[in-house]
């Protein structure tokens, strides 16, 4: 299984669902604010802000708690002014990881991915150290009910996307990034409305682990994605069913 298979990150589950769900609400929330600030808070004409409501719904966020965190980034709240900032840096078993944050306090957060890397024998290295071994693109989802394999691939060619896969869960569109925001307006009308939108790095090249360096790995993976003002983070990491059975038994 590759570190980038359908974008996500393996995490160990560890059961504390509510914590886990209050950080997501977190990060979400900060991604509406920021939408909201650096835009317009009208979702029609703000692609980030569209994007990002939609990964708030569905994460069952209520109406009420979407809409005050919008309303606090269109209003231009200091405590709403949170900086990006992008983090890269080697993992065990040389596995190359960027890492994506919102912060209001760039030093606490610069302090916090180092002590994480440090701690799990990777090593946070200088911007663009690891960036390029990535592309950046833009990622479509759409969920099974969406149309078959076959009229999905076609209206993705069609919106001028450059790969479409579908895997037993959902149908993924990718373009460049030039193309995102045409591919996804093009699909929303024949479609309808993705389960998500937003640009991400995909591995162009992947770093095979072993169990050892997995299980190093995932804790530096998961610790970095505990961290409040983390947003995403991408590696790119191999690792055989086999190894991946036994990490999760």
């Amino acid at each position: 299984m590759a570190g980038h298979s359908q974008f996500k990150n393996i995490m160990h589950r560890k059961g504390a669902q509510d914590a886990k769900r209050g950080k997501i609400f977190t990060k979400l929330i900060r991604e509406l604010t920021t939408a909201a600030r650096i835009g317009i808070p009208d979702p029609a004409a703000n692609p980030r802000l569209r994007a990002a409501i939609m990964a708030a719904r569905e994460a069952n966020m209520s109406k009420d708690t979407l809409e005050r965190a919008i309303k606090r980034g269109a209003g231009g709240d200091d405590d709403a002014n949170y900086e990006e900032m992008r983090y890269e840096g080697y993992g065990p078993g040389g596995v190359a990881i960027i890492v994506e944050a919102l912060t209001d306090n760039r030093n606490r957060t610069a302090s916090d991915v180092r002590s994480a890397f440090a701690k799990h024998g990777g090593a946070l290295g200088e911007t663009n150290s690891v960036s390029f071994m990535f592309e950046r693109v833009g990622l479509i989802v759409y969920p099974l009910s969406a149309g078959s394999t076959d009229a999905v691939f076609e209206q993705g060619l069609e919106a001028g996307a450059s790969d479409v896969q579908s895997n037993a869960e959902t149908h993924e569109i990718v373009c460049a990034i030039e193309d995102f925001n045409a591919a996804r307006e093009a699909l929303e009308k024949s479609l309808g409305a993705p389960k998500s939108a937003k640009l991400v790095w995909r591995p162009v090249t992947t770093a095979p682990v072993e169990q050892a360096q997995a299980e190093a790995l995932f804790k530096l993976i998961e610790q970095l994605e505990d961290n409040d003002d983390v947003q995403t983070v991408t590696a790119n990491f191999e690792i055989s069913d086999a190894v991946l059975a036994r990490l999760t038994a």
